[in-house]
Order: structure tokens, then C-alpha cells, then sequence
């Protein structure tokens, strides 16, 4: 978790842990089993990891950032920035001490093109990234492939969180479990709604027959509305 209690989000930290994902991963290339020598060869010869995420919604609603609003396209540009900056950061520093990957003369990134250089996206000043392109230019990086958000369906339900960097589908979803199935309701919108004092079994009913939905539930403040839209309820532009 990266948000402090004062509703802050602690950027140090996520720089902290993706740098040990990149050296855990980076690891993996070495000590993994391969069922073919051509996917063996593949891997260490461009020695791709790809860093994905996980809890985004989850994030915007700790922040109290409602889905569409600038404040959160604003921290979420901040987040992958952080996650790209340190994945390169720490793989510059392995390619410092074994060499960048076997594949890297001629790559972007040998030619000083970082990703964001190729949509015309200028980073903000909140690392530094001039003095990280000149490490890049003089040891490399040793990984061909660091960010890349996949589903995470299957691990985001392990861990608690709303799938990859996805609005959430219901507020109000059935899990299915070998004991059976179990209604969940939104665990951020159930704390708001008990701390309003307005969670009880006919807001349950209510939230049920609304399909997961709480636009059109009455006595619910705007604020609150806005805050736990569903990927159904958010513009496709946002």
C-alpha cells in the first residue's frame, strides 16, 4: 500500500520496491526453467521483465480522487512515471555491473530515446532524469522490456485489489469459492457508507437491485457518487 493515512501518496516507497522487483526479475531470466532452449535463448539474450500493476481504483479511492477528475489522470501519469524512472534506474545499475543485455546496440533506448520520447510526453521534474540518461549512455540497461500492466484478475482477487489500472465493473460482485458463493460489496464505498450512518439491509437491497450502481440511490451524498462511479458510469475519454 502506497497511500500514507494523511491521504498522501508515498512515491519513495513505490521507487523502493519497484527497484527490487527489477533485481528479483531480472534474477528469474537466470534461474528459471524453460521448456524449449528457443525461449531459453529469447530471454537471455534480451532479458525482458515486464512490471505490472494493480489497485489503481483502489488507490483513487484512498486519495479520494474520483475516477474522471484531472487530480487523478495526474497521479496516475505520476505513478508510471515513478515506476518507469526507477525500473530503468535500477536496471542501468545492473548493466553497470554485468553488462547491458546482448540486444542493446541499436534499441531506442541505446540511442538516448526513452519511452515517453517517442509520444512526444515531456517527464515531470520530480526525478532527475538527465542525470539518468547519461548513466544510460555510458553503461546501458540490461533489460530490453520493464513496464508492462497486464490483467493481474487472478491476483488482484488474492490480494484484495481492483484488477490492473481498471475502473471497477460493480460496486456489489459475487465471489465463488469452493465453500460457495458470497456476495462483496466495494470495501471502500462499505466503510463510507457505515461511516455516513447509511449502511443497513435496505441500502444492501437497494445496492443489489441498482446491479452494483449507486447513481441512482437516494440520500447517498454527490461526493460519494462521484467517488465509486463504475467502468459502466465513467466517459470512455476520462
Amino acid at each position: 500500500r502506497f497511500v500514507r493515512s494523511d491521504r498522501t501518496f508515498d512515491f519513495d516507497k513505490l521507487v523502493y520496491v519497484t527497484r527490487v522487483i527489477v533485481r528479483n526479475l531480472n534474477k528469474v531470466i537466470d534461474v528459471n526453467f524453460y521448456p524449449l532452449k528457443e525461449a531459453k535463448l529469447s530471454n537471455l539474450r534480451h532479458r525482458p521483465i515486464g512490471i505490472g500493476v494493480q489497485g489503481l481504483a483502489d488507490t483513487f479511492c484512498l486519495m479520494r480522487f474520483p475516477f474522471e477528475s484531472e487530480e487523478a489522470q495526474k497521479l496516475n501519469r505520476d505513478i508510471f512515471e515513478t515506476i518507469y524512472y526507477a525500473a530503468l534506474k535500477a536496471s542501468c545499475e545492473l548493466a553497470k555491473a554485468n553488462g547491458p543485455y546482448e540486444t542493446y546496440p541499436g534499441s531506442p533506448v541505446s540511442k538516448g530515446i526513452l519511452q515517453f520520447d517517442m509520444w512526444n510526453v515531456k517527464p515531470s521534474n520530480r526525478w532527475n532524469w538527465p542525470e539518468l540518461r547519461s548513466d544510460i549512455s555510458q553503461y546501458g540497461v540490461r533489460n530490453s522490456l520493464l513496464v508492462a500492466p497486464m490483467p493481474t484478475a487472478s491476483t488482484a482477487q488474492i490480494l484484495g485489489n481492483n484488477e490492473s489500472i481498471e475502473p471497477y465493473t460493480s460496486n456489489l460482485y459475487v465471489r465463488r469459492v469452493l465453500s460457495g458463493e458470497f456476495q462483496v460489496v466495494n470495501d471502500h464505498l462499505l466503510k463510507d457508507l457505515t461511516e455516513l450512518g447509511l449502511w443497513n439491509p435496505d441500502m444492501k437491497n437497494r445496492l443489489m437491485y441498482e446491479n452494483g450502481s449507486i447513481q441512482n440511490i437516494e440520500g447517498i451524498p454527490d461526493d460519494i457518487k462521484a467517488l465509486y462511479k463504475t467502468v459502466w458510469e465513467i466517459s470512455q475519454k476520462a
